[in-house]
């Protein structure tokens, strides 16, 4: 029996393996990178996708199938590459040996809203920017802004993995503060310092603004306002919530941090505005597809339902993904109030044509 015949018998069809994995708290690059293997239908040549611990397994027959996913991984996000084969038989009349192929794509650490310090030397090759940033999107590269200031920069993948890092808060230490006031900052009133002028940019997507916040825990019991400077002006109102990182109150444990001056560190950094969730899940009437069936990974649940809103909110990142109109959900009726964003119809796709799995996201809650 020749050796292509072992193998089907034996039921080992597959000769490559893929495996994708981001291990860290926030896999929101995970997520997107899911969509974008969807949406250019990079798996199409797979045998078979295996969901594990911390990401995905892509089995495929050819070294070229599996070469062209890893070649695609590589220019959608930030990765890191190792490759390695294992000696399956060898023919020693023929001197031909069969081996298996596994490629380790490490996806970066780093997911939108995680805030991370920079070291000096990153500094340097970001213009100077200063130590706190916000991870505001990860594409090809990490794009980075100083919620401060409004500075923005853009690390790429081959610098990170020269040096890496991981954040300092991901979005599960989020705490939840109430707009008291809100005061925009004069443009011209805060400028990047000579040092960086020609370097980085000041980003026109957002707005600098002083707001003046309560804890929303002890919103009625405690009336002294915290004031911080944010790049969210440009969403942000008078009683509405929204989230940050209480700075005074992490607990964190890392050596370029340690060396900050206490001007350096303000009291609380504001990430996001806080949407209604339970509204959005009612009301939301689109969907995602996904890879894989299967019994919904727990510490995933949150990312998700976080990664949903980010499209919602992101028209920009939706340009890069598919959407799916969900006909379980009615539309919102004409006159209704709905506070709440969603997709525009005109950007979902048709879900009769595309195959492929789907799950509807409003039922990661249920499989809790």
């Amino acid at each position: 029996m020749c050796h292509e015949c072992h193998r089907v018998e034996a039921k080992d069809y597959w000769r490559c393996v893929v495996q994708v994995r981001q291990h860290a708290e926030n896999k929101k690059t995970y997520l997107y990178l899911e969509q974008l293997i969807l949406k250019h239908k990079a798996h199409e040549n797979t045998l078979g996708i295996k969901p594990m611990h911390g990401g995905l397994d892509f089995y495929f027959a050819t070294e070229n199938h599996a070469r062209k996913l890893v070649n695609f991984l590589e220019s959608m996000v930030p990765v890191k590459v190792t490759s390695s084969r294992r000696l399956i038989s060898h023919d020693k009349n023929s001197n031909i040996h069969h081996y298996k192929y596994t490629w380790s794509v490490e996806i970066a650490p780093l997911s939108k809203d995680s805030l991370v310090c920079l070291s000096p030397k990153f500094r340097h090759i970001l213009g100077n920017i200063p130590p706190l940033c916000l991870v505001h999107r990860v594409t090809h590269g990490m794009h980075l802004i100083d919620p401060v200031s409004g500075q923005i920069s853009e690390l790429n993948g081959l610098n990170y993995f020269r040096s890496p890092f991981e954040a300092i808060c991901n979005p599960r230490q989020l705490v939840e503060y109430i707009v008291m006031d809100i005061e925009p900052v004069q443009q011209g009133s805060h400028k990047p310092s000579s040092a960086t002028k020609g370097q980085t940019h000041m980003s026109e997507r957002h707005l600098l603004c002083d707001v003046w916040l309560v804890r929303a825990s002890q919103l009625g019991t405690n009336d002294n306002t915290i004031h911080a400077r944010s790049h969210l002006g440009h969403i942000l109102n008078v009683g509405d919530s929204v989230m940050g990182y209480s700075m005074t109150e992490a607990n964190i444990n890392e050596q370029e941090f340690e060396k900050l001056k206490s001007h350096q560190i303000p009291d609380i950094i504001l990430v996001r505005k806080l949407h209604d969730r339970q509204a959005g899940n009612k009301k939301r009437s689109w969907k995602l597809k996904h890879l894989t069936y299967g019994a919904v990974d727990e510490s995933l649940v949150k990312d998700k339902l976080d990664f949903i809103e980010d499209l919602e909110e992101d028209a920009e990142l939706r340009k890069n993904i598919n959407v799916y109109g969900d006909k379980t959900k009615p539309q919102t009726e004409m006159g209704e109030e709905d506070n709440s964003t969603d997709v525009d119809l005109a950007e979902r796709f048709d879900e009769s044509a595309s195959l492929g799995s789907t799950i509807n996201e409003n039922d990661t809650e249920d499989k809790r």
